[in-house]
């Protein structure tokens, strides 16, 4: 529940020697260069960034030209294969060596390209190809050559097509001419080859052409129908040859996928060294560098300077109080999945305390709470442990959603246990015997007032949250030194909330505990006037009386706070009731009537079960939705709202961003 001590690591050194060192310091993986403050006689270092940021994009994008062809084939060819995922593993020697693999990759990234412009080249010859090919299709029975129908000294002659439905107009047409004649050598279902001849001296004989939509043949004169269409037959069976080859020689390509992500991450290291040179600063012949180093891994540091030259000088220290720096968690397997979640919201400053262990406690509680069913429980177990398993090896935001849901299936499985619920019919204690209260018609009276049961429980679940809230603001500010802030601000005010939550259950007649009602009272009133005699403490003069009417006044803010864990109520009960009424049509109806699995017809017995699989998968899937978003707005403004600071950066180690390898220091 901590966040890692940083040191500041300040360092000196000769130029010619800041590769090794910026090689070491990226071994480490414990090092950000951080922006090195103006020293006198000093200047920024620059570098161009242009020709290895034009070798990058080169790279990735022959990758993302490669991977989707490559995984298309496997996918259409079932072939498994692990050369194209991401997250492998390179040993650090490896890695480092990739800058020999230059001339390999750019072999490769050049064949690629070509691969891809010549398929792209030969696809839209192909096409025309096609077209042509449509178009020849009705002149393929012409065995002579189309020169043989050139006009004469004295007759024209035309060879074409023209539409199907045209054709007995132009017969009506030529009819009444002396002069004309056509000839219909094959007529097809949309349009028709003719071969029309007509005397020079016949007028008109172009215009009787033209209203019929005539299209002179396209074809070369020295060949004839048969021999263009063979052609382009075997023309189109060349290119679509020579495209698979195209496509065999791409697939064959899949085998250095892994040989150019390696180098697309290394030559993506390459570009961050030299990037950070205008973080650094620089003497005529030094370079002069700043980082921050979690105190645990100093001594790695350490070892690490030692060992790439003897020409440095360096020294850890304190940052000042006006440095913020960079945050990294110390959290444990199961909370690190939840960090993602108030990294959405922000991540958390360095000088604060690290509130995702307790958060993390409540949003599977508040998650559990919401879908408060052992079959969805199961499922979210199940499911999200299964991705989470699959995707160990990497630090997706999928593998960290998968491992949130599967906590919080198991919170879901308590709450169902409480709720007598599975899947929406009564689990282990039989109809009507729930710890819980039933959440759709149960009611308790609240000074009178009829409540339902469980959205009480929500409301106190809420106050518990808010007590919690206050405590950790109690602890930030103790952790800082300031124990009166901690006290008034923090503890005055969880003491509080202790008092509504026993002053809210002492209201509710079913419990039989008025007693509490006055003990809670008595310990929320108190506490809120201690709050309103020093909530001015700080202040001057009016100031001090003002404050102490703010904090009488934040009681309505509370109660609203309060009001907001309603929403747990709301869509917990929402999705109880479609889950009851799913089974219920399915299998079984609360008042015992058959569903239709029940039923014993063969029809209704396939549509019980399909309602239940397409039914419950769908009512999961909007209520994890639904916990999600509420989940987190309940933390974000509710809980965070109490002590949260926010404003972080998280710690982003030298050579840490890499898009597809992970590199193993040994």
């Amino acid at each position: 529940m901590a966040v890692a001590e940083m040191q500041k690591l300040n360092l000196v050194a000769m130029s010619y020697d800041k590769d090794k060192i910026l090689n070491a310091l990226q071994k480490t993986g414990a090092t950000e260069i951080k922006t090195h403050y103006e020293a006198e006689n000093t200047s920024v270092l620059s570098e161009d960034l242009e020709g290895l940021t034009s070798r990058v994009n080169r790279v990735d994008a022959a990758l993302n030209l490669l991977v989707p062809e490559v995984d298309a084939y496997n996918k259409d060819n079932k072939v498994k294969s692990d050369d194209l995922k991401d997250g492998f593993s390179v040993s650090y020697r490896e890695f480092m060596g990739a800058n020999s693999l230059q001339e390999e990759c750019d072999g490769l990234v050049e064949n690629i390209n070509r691969l891809f412009d010549e398929r792209r080249e030969l696809t839209a010859k192909k096409a025309k190809l096609q077209k042509s090919l449509e178009t020849a299709e009705i002149y393929s029975g012409v065995e002579e050559k189309f020169k043989e129908f050139s006009s004469t000294a004295h007759v024209k002659i035309k060879l074409g097509t023209i539409p199907a439905t045209e054709v007995d107009n132009l017969l009506k047409a030529v009819e009444e001419k002396e002069l004309c004649h056509v000839s219909v050598l094959t007529a097809g279902a949309e349009s028709a080859l003719i071969v029309f001849s007509a005397h020079k001296s016949e007028e008109g004989a172009d215009e009787v052409l033209g209203a019929c939509s005539f299209t002179a043949c396209p074809f070369p004169q020295e060949k004839s129908g048969a021999e263009v269409y063979a052609e382009l037959k075997k023309e189109i069976e060349e290119t679509s040859a020579r495209l698979d080859g195209i496509s065999k020689e791409i697939y064959g390509l899949g085998k250095d996928v892994k040989t150019l992500k390696i180098y697309s991450d290394y030559l993506g290291f390459e570009l961050e060294k030299l990037s950070l040179s205008e973080k650094m600063r620089a003497t005529a012949k030094t370079f002069l560098l700043e980082a921050y180093v979690p105190k645990e891994a100093e001594e790695l540091v350490k070892t690490a300077l030692d060992g790439a030259t003897n020409a440095v000088y360096y020294e850890f220290s304190e940052p000042s109080e006006d440095e913020m720096p960079p945050t990294l968690y110390k959290n444990n397997a199961v909370v690190k999945n939840f960090e993602s979640i108030t990294n959405m919201y922000s991540p958390v400053n360095a000088r604060e305390f690290d509130p995702n262990t307790v958060m993390a406690f409540f949003y599977s509680l508040f998650l559990g709470f919401i879908m408060g069913d052992v079959g969805y429980g199961l499922l979210m177990l199940l499911g999200g442990g299964a991705i989470y398993l699959k995707l160990r090896g990497s630090d997706s935001g999928m593998k960290r959603l998968a491992g949130v849901f599967a906590v919080g299936g198991i919170f879901a499985i308590l709450w169902g246990l409480l709720f007598n619920s599975l899947f929406g019919l009564p689990s282990i204690f039989g109809t009507g015997n729930s710890v819980i209260p039933d959440a759709k018609d149960a009611r308790w009276s609240l000074m009178g007032i009829q409540v339902p049961s469980v959205l009480l429980i929500s409301l106190e679940i809420g106050v518990v949250h808010l007590m919690v809230g206050y405590i950790c603001k109690a602890v930030q500010c103790m952790r800082r030194g300031q124990f009166w802030d901690g006290i008034l601000d923090g503890l005055v005010w969880a003491v509080f909330s202790i008092g509504m939550g026993l002053a809210i259950a002492g209201f509710i007649d079913e419990l039989n505990m008025p007693i509490i009602a006055y003990i809670g009272g008595a310990m929320a009133g108190s506490m809120l006037l201690v709050a309103m005699l020093t909530a001015g403490r700080k202040e001057k003069l009016l100031g001090k009386f003002t404050k102490g009417f703010g904090a009488a006044y934040g009681i309505i803010n509370y109660v609203s706070d309060i009001l907001s864990y309603a929403r747990l109520y709301g869509l917990m009960l929402s999705g109880a009731v479609i889950a009851q009424i799913i089974s219920g049509y399915a299998v079984i109806q609360p008042d015992g009537t058959a569903g239709f699995i029940l039923s014993g017809n063969v029809a209704l017995i396939i549509l019980g079960v399909v309602l239940l699989l397409v039914g419950h998968a769908f009512n999961l899937a909007i209520g994890l939705l639904g916990a999600y978003i509420h989940d987190a707005r309940l933390q974000y403004v509710e809980f965070y709202g109490r002590f949260f600071e926010g404003e972080g950066e998280l710690f982003a180690p030298l050579g840490s961003n890499r898009k597809y390898i992970k590199v193993i220091n040994n």
